[in-house]
C-alpha cells in the first residue's frame, strides 16, 4: 500500500487548526476598504466531507457578501483573508489565542489588501502566510 503524502505549497504553507467560521457566519471587515460586515458564503481552498459545512480559520481564504458598508459595496462577493476568530485555536508551542471577534480583510483577485489600513490586531499565523497584510498591520499577536 502506497503511502500517503501531504500536498505542500511553497508560497502560501497552511498548517490546519480549529475552525471556527463556518459558512454562514458574520464577521467584521477590519480594513478601511468602505465595507463594515460581511457574511462567509464560500471556503474555496477546503475540500471536506459529503453535506458537511465548510469552516475557515485564521489565514483561510473565504468568499464574502458584504452586508453592511457603503451603498455601493453591498452585495458584493468579494475573496478575504480571516485575520481574527473568536474560538480558541492551539499552537505548536501549546499556547491557546482567542480574539474578540471574527475579523476579515477583504482583498483584490491578485491577492492583495484592498484598504490601506487594518484596525486591531492580527494573528500571528495570517501575518506569516500572507506578507502584504503584515505590512499593513499595527499589531500582530
Amino acid at each position: 500500500m502506497a503511502k500517503k503524502t501531504l500536498k505542500s505549497s511553497a508560497n502560501n504553507p497552511r498548517r490546519r487548526y480549529s475552525p471556527g467560521l463556518p459558512i454562514g457566519a458574520r464577521v467584521n471587515v477590519a480594513d478601511n476598504s468602505g465595507a463594515r460586515v460581511a457574511m462567509i458564503i464560500g471556503v474555496p481552498e477546503v475540500k471536506s466531507r459529503l453535506r458537511r459545512i465548510p469552516t475557515a480559520s485564521v489565514g483561510d481564504i473565504v468568499m464574502v457578501s458584504i452586508k453592511r458598508g457603503k451603498p455601493e459595496l453591498l452585495g458584493q462577493v468579494t475573496p478575504a483573508i480571516v485575520i481574527r476568530q473568536k474560538k480558541p485555536y492551539r499552537r505548536p508551542d501549546g499556547t491557546r489565542v482567542a480574539f474578540e471577534d471574527n475579523a476579515v480583510v477583504i482583498i483584490t483577485p491578485e491577492g492583495l489588501p484592498k484598504g490601506t489600513e487594518i484596525r486591531g490586531p492580527v494573528a500571528r499565523e495570517a501575518a506569516e502566510r500572507w506578507t502584504p497584510i503584515a505590512n499593513l498591520a499595527t499589531l500582530i499577536v
